[in-house]
C-alpha cells in the first residue's frame, strides 16, 4: 500500500465512527456510590462491614486482572504492551493502553463479568454476608463504565478498534 504524498505519509487510515463521553455528573454520582454502600452496610449489617468493604476492593481487582489476563493469553498473543493497570477514574482496573479490537475488549470484559460472578457465588457459603455484598458491589462498580461503553457501541460494526482517551472513548474503523 503506497504512502500518501505530502505531509500525511502513513500506511494505515482509521476512520472515527463514534466518540463516547461519560458525562461529568454521571462520573461524580458514580464516585459517590461506594460511600453510600458503605454507610448502608454499616447501618444495616454491622459497623465491622468497613473491613470487609475495604478487603473486597483489592480482591475484586485481582479477580478481574487474573480473568482478563487469562482471556488475553487465550485469544491474543500480543497483549502485553497494549494492556496495563490504570488508576484513572472511572477506568480503574486492567484496560487497554493503546488501540484494541472491539471483539477483544468485549470478550475480556464479558468473561470478567460472568466468571467474576461465579467466583463470588462460590464464596457465598464460606464468607460473611457483608463481605459477599461488598464483593458484588465492587464487581459491578468496576465493570459498569466498561458496559456503558459496550452498550454505546452495540450498533456499530464489530470489527473496529477502541481507544481510551482522557476525556472520551473513541471507536475507529480501519
Amino acid at each position: 500500500m503506497p504512502a500518501e504524498s505530502g505531509n500525511n505519509a502513513t500506511f494505515y487510515h482509521y476512520k472515527l465512527l463514534k466518540k463516547i463521553v461519560l458525562p461529568k455528573p454521571l462520573i461524580h454520582s458514580f464516585l459517590v456510590l461506594p460511600f453510600i454502600w458503605l454507610i448502608a452496610e454499616m447501618v444495616f449489617i454491622s459497623w465491622t462491614s468497613i473491613f470487609f468493604f475495604l478487603l473486597a476492593i483489592p480482591l475484586v481487582l485481582w479477580i478481574h486482572f487474573v480473568i482478563s489476563r487469562s482471556v488475553l493469553i487465550i485469544i491474543s498473543h500480543s497483549y502485553r504492551k497494549r494492556w496495563r493497570f490504570t488508576r484513572r477514574l472511572p477506568w480503574i482496573g486492567y484496560l487497554p493502553d493503546q488501540f484494541v479490537s472491539y471483539s477483544t475488549f468485549r470478550s475480556v470484559h464479558l468473561h470478567a463479568a460472568w466468571i467474576g460472578c461465579c467466583i463470588i457465588a462460590i464464596l457465598i457459603p464460606w464468607s460473611p454476608v457483608s463481605f459477599v455484598i461488598s464483593l458484588i458491589l465492587w464487581h459491578l462498580w468496576f465493570l459498569t463504565p466498561r458496559f456503558f461503553i459496550l452498550a454505546g457501541l452495540r450498533k456499530q460494526p464489530k470489527n473496529g478498534m477502541i481507544k481510551f482517551n482522557e476525556q472520551d472513548t473513541s471507536y475507529y474503523m480501519p
